[in-house]
């Protein structure tokens, strides 16, 4: 199948890195990853991810551990990298090149965000990796990701997720929950569904850039929904 997509920026939590695991990244996780993002390389789809950090540092309660907001926030950039360069080695070991960009600099191990030089990188055939979100605290790994999927001009967002797509309620606790196949940003915000944040969520409402959610660690969803197959939720305008 041809794909439906030219470019894309797959979103993927820390979390999901883990697996079943309490901490950390599963090897298993990340090369099932690796050889899925290859198969649509492979078709010719331009890939930009963006990945969190909540595997290895997430933000916590300021009146708990005394480590201030800004503080904490530029820890969990420096674990997206970590997470980035994991990434980074599994895709080069499945035969994928390779680019990691970064929003803080950091010579030794990644390129610095130069916008021009992303979009160069995806239209030679390179999976261009951000990491440290957008360099700045009090924004998630969701903004960066959004950010960065209208920077490069990508045609859409692919959230991938444990869950496979938007419920009505959290299906994970409300066995009724009902799945949405199709929703417009709107309807999110009016239902309550925490799709993103916020600041993600409205940038690209504004910027009418359509965002999938879809259960990424079934083997073969991210080639489906490139391919335009009704997989997860797509949100659009």
């Amino acid at each position: 199948m041809l794909p439906k997509y030219k470019r894309i920026l797959l979103k993927l939590s820390g979390e999901s890195l883990m697996g079943d695991k309490s901490f950390g990244m599963d090897p298993v996780i990340l090369d099932q990853y690796a050889r899925d993002i290859k198969e649509i390389v492979d078709l010719g789809v331009q890939v930009a991810i963006v990945i969190g950090g909540g595997n290895i540092y997430r933000g916590m309660n300021e009146a708990e551990t005394g480590i201030e907001r800004a503080h904490g926030d530029y820890m969990g950039m420096l674990a997206t990298v970590i997470n980035g360069m994991a990434m980074q080695a599994m895709l080069e070991k499945v035969g994928v090149y390779t680019r990691l960009q970064s929003a803080i600099k950091m010579e030794q191990i990644a390129e610095p965000y130069i916008r021009r030089r992303a979009i160069r990188h995806v239209e030679k055939g390179r999976v261009v990796i951000f990491g440290a979100g957008t360099g700045n605290p009090y924004f998630t790994t969701d903004t960066a990701g959004s950010l960065r999927a209208i920077e490069i001009e990508a045609d859409v967002i692919l959230k991938g997720t444990r869950v496979d797509g938007i419920y009505t309620a959290d299906p994970e606790k409300d066995p009724k929950a009902k799945k949405y196949e199709t929703i417009t940003f709107q309807e999110c915000i009016s239902k309550n569904l925490r799709v993103m944040d916020m600041t993600a969520f409205t940038l690209c409402m504004e910027n009418n850039l359509p965002i999938i959610v879809f259960d990424m660690n079934t083997t073969g969803n991210l080639r489906k929904v490139v391919c335009g197959e009704r997989v997860g939720t797509l949100v659009k305008s």
